[in-house]
């Protein structure tokens, strides 16, 4: 039972941060790269290639929203969910991305800006501190233990 219980444990992380990962990248590519027109996933070229690399960007974030729920329905129905771990990896899946966007994408390789505008150092701030409130939060709940795991028990998904 305690090898289940170890994979149904990892199980719940991965589940939220596939999530977590797909749901930022989802609000990114939205708001960032659609409704305000901030910038595109790959500013590099034209402006039908950074909508290519947009549409591969939105692409990969639903594929890595709907692994994470096909992970949670198969946690629920094993009725082996616990909201606590899957949450703390929804909120590090967020945060990890957010960062590695951050500085990976838009400082070491510059294949986009957040904003493009004289002062981005605000914007930088602003991005980066938030992904790594998000990652703080993402590995408080992801490493604290839950009743259920402290008594040896699998939760029930909240029934």
């Amino acid at each position: 039972m305690t090898n289940n219980k170890e994979a149904y444990m990892r199980s719940n992380f991965w589940s939220g941060f596939l999530f977590g990962i797909g749901l930022v990248a989802f609000i990114d590519e939205t708001v960032f790269h659609q409704i305000l027109h901030w910038h595109h996933f790959y500013d590099k070229l034209t402006t039908e290639i950074g909508l290519i690399s947009d549409g591969l960007f939105h692409a990969f974030s639903w594929f890595a929203t709907i692994a994470g729920l096909f992970l949670f329905s198969h946690l629920r129905r094993q009725k082996a969910l616990q909201i606590p771990r899957w949450i703390g990896g929804i909120f590090l899946g967020a945060g990890l991305f957010q960062l590695y966007d951050g500085t990976i994408q838009h400082k070491l390789l510059r294949i986009h800006q957040i904003r493009y505008v004289e002062n981005v150092l605000f914007y930088d701030l602003i991005w980066n501190i938030l992904a790594v409130v998000l990652v703080v939060i993402g590995l408080l709940l992801s490493v604290r233990k839950t009743k259920s795991e402290n008594w040896g028990g699998i939760a029930n998904g909240g029934r």
